[in-house]
């Protein structure tokens, strides 16, 4: 792996990255039964823009995992004096769809069309696989601290905190797990966030103030288990189907403009990335039938699916952190924590990227197959 952080941003091809999903690709999603696929569209049509514009959509994971696959990525602009290529960082955790509309374009209107299959992840915690382990590089990477998740002072100190009941040898699904329960139990979900929060850990912890939403909830564990020395990640994404689970706090489909979500995943030796989402078992306590109480029978099944298991109604977008958007005037300045919704600016500035209503942006999911 090569390693270049505040992801400087590389082009990798024009416009179509990916061929337009083919009747074989098709019916190779639809033969497997535990696979499901979906057709995820995104337009983005700008309003008042007093001249030459730019946007960023963000695409699937760069690389296909065994629960998530990118069949087709089809982008399409209506106007001649429009350009998009499809750009990913330099340690492909995270691509965009970038499009430049010149000042002569009379409209400002682009649209992706992503086809996606998935299948819901479980991992066995008690079967090890020898050969499952990181590269040495690849923990320094994924223990790494970013802007918004420092791994030193009171994060270092409140994952010690958290592990302080543990035996000295215990292993990294038992640090793992201390620290998801720590989570669960002393954050709350507080629907006044805006979004899905910022992810800003250090603030959080030395205001106490540990209310937010997924991108804040979740980055409280990434954050803690990388200072406990876990190789852990946060997965930005968008919920695309209906859970399956019964959770109508945890899914969404049709309309999924608001429907952004991160997750979260930590490696252990001999089992690989393990999924987590804290985040979710928050949600199902605020929101499920109006909000339930934390020892609710269905908030203990998710409490306890979640660690391990993820439903796949959701498509994951990437894993980085600290962006700095291609071509935009902005530079470093203008750097986003995530990418997980639409970004777009102007000649006077960054367009709210929160506010779909006026910035003019929407989301669709549909299954087919």
């Amino acid at each position: 792996m090569t390693i270049s952080r505040r992801s400087a941003i590389k082009n990798i091809v024009s416009a179509f990255a990916l061929p337009t999903l083919n009747p074989i690709a098709s019916v190779f999603a639809q033969s497997l039964p535990e696979w499901t696929t979906y057709e995820i569209v995104t337009e983005v049509s700008l309003e008042n823009t007093n001249g030459a514009a730019e946007s960023w959509i963000p695409l699937p994971l760069v690389l296909n995992t065994d629960y998530f696959k990118t069949l087709s990525i089809r982008p399409e602009a209506n106007d001649s004096n429009t350009k998009s290529k499809i750009f990913e960082t330099p340690d492909r955790q995270a691509r965009m769809l970038w499009t430049k509309w010149d000042k002569s374009a009379s409209t400002h209107s682009v649209k992706v069309s992503m086809i996606v299959s998935a299948r819901n992840r479980h991992i066995e915690l008690s079967d090890p696989n020898p050969a499952l382990k990181l590269s040495k590089e690849e923990r320094i990477f994924w223990t790494r601290a970013t802007v918004y998740l420092p791994t030193d002072g009171i994060v270092k100190a409140k994952a010690q905190e958290c592990l302080s009941a543990l035996p000295a040898n215990s292993s990294d699904i038992e640090k793992a797990k201390a620290i998801y329960n720590w989570v669960v139990e002393n954050t709350h979900r507080d629907p006044k966030t805006r979004g899905c929060g910022q992810g800003d850990v250090k603030l959080m912890l030395e205001t106490n103030n540990l209310g937010g939403k997924c991108a804040d909830i979740n980055a409280v564990f990434v954050a803690l288990a990388r200072s406990a020395g876990i190789a852990a990640r946060d997965v930005y994404g968008i919920r695309i189907a209906d859970s399956a689970r019964g959770y109508k706090s945890l899914g969404k489909s049709g309309d999924i403009t608001k429907a952004q979500h991160c997750r979260a995943e930590f490696y252990a030796s001999g089992y690989g990335w393990v999924p987590v989402d804290p985040a979710d078992v928050r949600k199902v306590i605020l929101e499920e039938t109006g909000g339930l109480p934390a020892n609710d029978p269905k908030v203990l099944a998710i409490r306890d699916y979640l660690f391990g298991n993820w439903e796949m109604n959701w498509l994951a977008y990437n894993y980085d952190h600290d962006i700095t958007l291609p071509g935009s005037k902005l530079g470093k300045n203008g750097d986003i924590p995530f990418l997980m919704y639409p970004q777009a600016e102007n000649k006077e500035g960054r367009f709210d990227s929160l506010d779909p209503d006026n910035f003019k942006y929407k989301i669709t999911s549909r299954l087919i197959g």
